[in-house]
């Protein structure tokens, strides 16, 4: 396994151009060449459904953080894109009968995988690993929280060569641990409307932006990263869908995985980057460019996107997708009248109530599911309330027929992958 990985080998000038106005830009509102994602998987009585939690089955828990780095490496004529330092950080809690399983296996794999020795690590080519077990783990000491009676904690760290572990970078996981489970929001009764036509009424408005454009992009929806790092199990037939939380060792592929062969693995834990970087601007970002050059769109884009497509379409973002802050601040404008949410299913970062406090109406472009093998799923948006509206359409569409109502104060969006829209 050698890095630094090749992500694309030949980047054209404008890909090369693309890189240093969106990416490598170290003053932007967040380091762009980084992948950040961080899973933490625990058995309560709130999560029965897919933990398995019961009164006589509770204490398992698995972590799984990445933190990846990419840049632009010139050591061959052509420019690449590259991973140049990886971190991968997994922890899992069970059973001491199951852990004494899961070690010998992992000293298996290490084997099989010809890892060898490195001081207090090991290594395979410019991957280091480490592999610590304990009883109480040290950040439920620091945290003041009991480990079940009889359970065990491993946990296995893969590096880059060289790669400096912060104590910020260590604690991450474990302070959004703390931070608690998620409670779900209680649906109200919104309104369905066909167009936006209603917001009209609601300018100048602020955007929030989940999955829904990126996916529109061509970019994978959020639970590829869920099936490559193991996170659920997907127990899927054409009338129900389970997601179940990958707790056990027994059921863990990805250590096994990457001990095994990470150099197989790579492509998969690179996509999202890829994808993201290579992918266009749609109509619909195209189309709230011109909406706020009108002026009828505010702010900057609050998005919960990794995939920088708002600012390559020339507007400013605020990228509230943060493990450091679980409530971001968010720069409303005074006299903004609605917010519209487009393609987010939860209001995890609470953007959605702080509107409702400022006495803002919330409109919704969501197609409240996804389509997965031919089937479509119902997928509803989560905490949408009375006196919402919602148009359940993707944002293409939705976005680029507000562009045309009537009275909608609008310039041309254009764009390689539009035709100009005009306001009539």
């Amino acid at each position: 396994m050698f890095l630094p990985y090749p992500v694309i080998d030949h980047l054209t000038p404008a890909q090369v151009e693309t890189w240093e106005k969106h990416f490598a830009q170290d003053h932007l509102e967040r380091p762009r060449s980084i992948e950040e994602g961080i899973w933490r998987r625990t058995q309560a009585p709130g999560n029965a459904e897919q933990s398995g939690w019961r009164e006589d089955a509770h204490g398992r828990r698995r972590i799984v953080h990445y933190r990846y780095h990419y840049a632009l490496d010139y050591t061959f004529p052509v420019p690449r894109l590259v991973l140049s330092d990886l971190y991968l950080y997994h922890s899992i809690t069970g059973p001491r009968a199951d852990m004494a399983v899961y070690a010998k296996n992992i000293d298996d794999w290490l084997d099989n995988g010809r890892w060898r020795p490195k001081g207090d690590s090991l290594q395979h080519g410019d991957l280091q690993v480490r592999v610590a077990a304990f009883d109480q783990h040290p950040q439920d000491e620091r945290a003041d929280r009991a480990t079940p009676a009889g359970y065990r904690t491993i946990d296995i760290c893969f590096t880059s060569d060289g790669y400096e572990v912060s104590r910020t970078l260590r604690n991450l996981p474990w302070d959004v641990l703390t931070g608690g489970m998620r409670v779900r929001e209680q649906r109200g009764r919104p309104a369905y409307a066909d167009d936006l036509s209603e917001l009209l009424n609601f300018l100048p408005f602020h955007v929030e932006l989940g999955c829904g454009t990126s996916i529109e992009a061509g970019i994978p929806p959020l639970h590829y990263l869920h099936e490559v790092y193991r996170v659920t199990a997907r127990l899927d037939n054409a009338l129900t869908q389970s997601h179940l939380f990958t707790l056990t060792p027994q059921a863990d592929l990805l250590i096994r995985e990457l001990l095994m062969g990470a150099a197989a693995k790579m492509p998969e834990l690179v996509r999202m980057f890829r994808t993201c970087f290579t992918a266009e601007p749609t109509p619909a970002h195209h189309a709230l460019k011109a909406l706020h050059e009108a002026g009828a769109l505010v702010g900057p884009v609050i998005t919960h996107n990794f995939d920088v497509l708002s600012a390559r379409a020339g507007l400013e973002e605020c990228f509230v997708r943060r493990y450091d802050q679980k409530i971001p601040p968010v720069p409303f404008v005074d006299g903004a009248k609605a917010l519209l949410v487009i393609g987010l299913h939860a209001d995890r970062r609470e953007v959605q109530r702080r509107a409702r406090e400022r006495g803002m109406k919330i409109f919704f472009v969501d197609t409240e599911g996804l389509e997965e093998n031919g089937v479509f799923r119902e997928y509803p948006i989560e905490g949408a309330r009375e006196g919402d509206t919602i148009v359940r359409q993707a944002a293409i569409p939705a976005l680029t027929r507000l562009c045309r109502l009537p009275n909608m104060p609008s310039s041309h969006p254009t764009g390689p992958d539009t035709r100009p829209v005009q306001a009539r």
